[in-house]
């Protein structure tokens, strides 16, 4: 018999349409490790929303989540559809599934300015370096130098997409490898824990376009070079509950504590770097020395206590303007007839 999650509910339900990525995709492995926590995490899939612009990466929400809602956007715009569908309605849960592409090139934009905001959301970025969907040719995040077959030689200095959330204000920003399962769940389960944009930038290999040893965004390099920033565990009260009870194996003063906005906790225990990822100008620091020197360090980049996201900027109602009744939506004549008296 499956094993079920705290709603009576099998992996298999959280499942979608069969993928028609090329095999061996990274992005297909992230769907896979987004299946998997939401299904631990006993996610309630009616209260979630998908949402996704254009290009390989935003195909992927197709294929996790099937009884969820969904959009697929223009290219580059779906911050936009993001910001409409969470002001009209701030109870539900938003998931985004971007590229290097989508967010680093005609959406580029709008990734600063939803960040800006602070809409409540994840938002991954299925990051491979190429325009897969178009036969290869060089994305904005591709390695300066690279060569590909069909394209030439790329000339232009790549944009680090984590290192511009976090100078855009970002109060959750962090980078994984598609192919480390464990960190990809473990940072999944905390960006959904947070209140406000959490961006994840997961390299993702393209194993068809570009998985050359030499490009920082390939399969082997992700193996071989991945320097973890700390190893890292996420717990809360109510997901203790559904797995074997965490165990701790370390002493006092080799740990930093992040607490999540809803009393849940990241832990990270120093691995290779003196690494503390409440400390902006390091994140910063750290990230463009990565860059300098093409090290692939993944963990919680940065994290800050969260900010006010739009819904509170706005003052909107705790009710959901989908859900508001149009008596309170629409104004009086008396209401509107003393407005226009003020703009006399």
């Amino acid at each position: 018999m499956a094993k079920e999650n705290i709603l009576g509910l099998s992996r298999e339900d959280y499942k979608a349409g069969d993928s028609t990525l090329c095999p061996g995709c990274g992005h297909n492995s992230i769907s896979n490790q987004i299946i998997s926590i939401a299904f631990e995490l006993g996610l309630k899939q009616e209260n979630l929303i998908k949402m996704s612009g254009i290009g390989c990466s935003s195909k992927s929400p197709a294929y996790f989540l099937g009884r969820s809602h969904a959009f697929n956007s223009i290219h580059g715009r779906m911050p936009s559809v993001v910001t409409g569908a969470t002001t009209a309605n701030r109870s539900l849960t938003t998931l985004a599934v971007s590229g290097d592409g989508d967010s680093g090139s005609i959406g580029f934009g709008q990734f600063k300015h939803l960040i800006r905001r602070n809409i409540p959301m994840v938002y991954i970025i299925e990051n491979n370096g190429v325009y897969g969907l178009t036969k290869g040719q060089f994305s904005a995040t591709a390695d300066e130098g690279q060569t590909l077959k069909h394209y030439g030689t790329n000339d232009l200095p790549p944009i680090d997409l984590a290192l511009e959330a976090v100078i855009s204000g970002c109060s959750f920003v962090a980078r994984s490898f598609s192919g480390d399962s464990k960190q990809v769940q473990t940072l999944l389960k905390a960006a959904l824990s947070h209140n406000g944009t959490a961006v994840l930038d997961i390299i993702s290999p393209c194993v068809t376009f570009n998985n050359s040893p030499d490009s920082t965004k390939s399969y082997p390099y992700g193996k071989e070079n991945e320097v973890a920033l700390h190893d890292i565990e996420f717990f809360t009260p109510d997901f203790i509950m559904e797995r074997e009870e965490i165990t701790a194996d370390y002493d006092t003063g080799e740990a930093i504590t992040v607490k999540m906005h809803d009393g849940s906790h990241l832990r990270l225990r120093k691995v290779d770097e003196d690494y503390d990822p409440r400390n902006r100008a390091l994140a910063i620091n750290t990230l463009e020395r990565a860059q300098r020197e093409q090290l692939f360090l993944t963990g919680l980049l940065y994290y800050e206590e969260p900010r006010q996201t739009l819904a509170e900027t706005l003052h909107l109602s705790e009710t959901p303007l989908s859900q508001t009744p149009e008596a309170l939506l629409r104004p009086s004549r008396e209401a509107l007839a003393e407005i226009m008296k003020g703009m006399m």
